[in-house]
């Protein structure tokens, strides 16, 4: 049995990001995946975009590591860009769309926000056509296989729902959750690229970390928004994601 760490949407919160990590790690977890959106909105989108390279085997691309490599004179995105530096912008734009595997039997694709774009944005709550429409393929898919298990990130919402035989979860946030004041991830368990069926586990995972520190960080590097910042770190109520 292969246990696999997912990750999502650290929006440049490294606090958050160490205290996930440290619990992967005392789970004796050595496979982490990372479904995009590692910077935006917090302050240490560079060293969160190093250590996610360092720790991470597979990672993909959410919105804000495609538009913030964009041209703009949006003031707070000329700020993120200009700490995480060329090279960094370079590594989060040629990020792949999907994650795609098979484990226990089941055919599982794992993105930012959906099979067809990483802006396309799907809550827990939309109608179901919508929702079972992320098992679909798309050519932005790595196979034409539909899947049987799909998880995403995007929504900072944890959530797990079933449709006739498939599994839908959202690995919620580690660095900006927006239901549980506690970064969120997902340990996926079962047997790694074998199609004969067998238990396959999603297991969700919330872990506390240091709010205030964030918090500082962000005061420290005198972010741009960081009345909003704040207060969704505090409150997880929502603001922009």
């Amino acid at each position: 049995m292969k246990k696999i760490a997912i990750i999502s949407d650290i929006h440049g919160n490294m606090p958050a990001l160490q205290a996930v990590l440290q619990d992967i790690e005392h789970r004796k977890i050595e496979t982490v995946y990372c479904l995009g959106d590692l910077i935006g909105k917090g302050p240490s989108g560079d060293i969160v975009t190093d250590l996610i390279q360092e720790r991470c085997e597979k990672v993909v691309r959410g919105n804000w590591d495609e538009f913030i490599s964009m041209t703009t004179d949006v003031e707070p995105l000329k700020w993120h860009q200009e700490k995480l530096g060329s090279d960094r912008l370079k590594y989060l734009s040629s990020l792949p769309i999907t994650i795609e595997f098979v484990m226990s039997g089941k055919y599982i694709r794992l993105f930012h926000a959906s099979p067809r774009s990483i802006y396309e944005r799907i809550q827990s709550w939309d109608d179901q056509e919508v929702r079972s429409s992320l098992f679909t393929n798309s050519e932005l898919c790595i196979n034409e296989n539909e899947a049987d298990v799909v998880g995403y990130g995007d929504i900072h919402n944890a959530y797990i729902q079933h449709f006739q035989g498939k599994t839908l979860f959202n690995v919620g946030s580690v660095g900006n959750p927006l239901e549980i004041t506690q970064a969120s991830y997902v340990i996926l368990e079962g047997s790694y690229d074998v199609s004969t069926p067998s238990p396959l586990s999603i297991q969700f995972v919330r872990v506390p970390y240091d709010i205030e520190l964030s918090i500082q960080h962000a005061i420290e590097a005198e972010m741009p928004l960081l009345k909003e910042y704040i207060s969704e770190l505090r409150t997880d109520i929502p603001g922009s994601k």
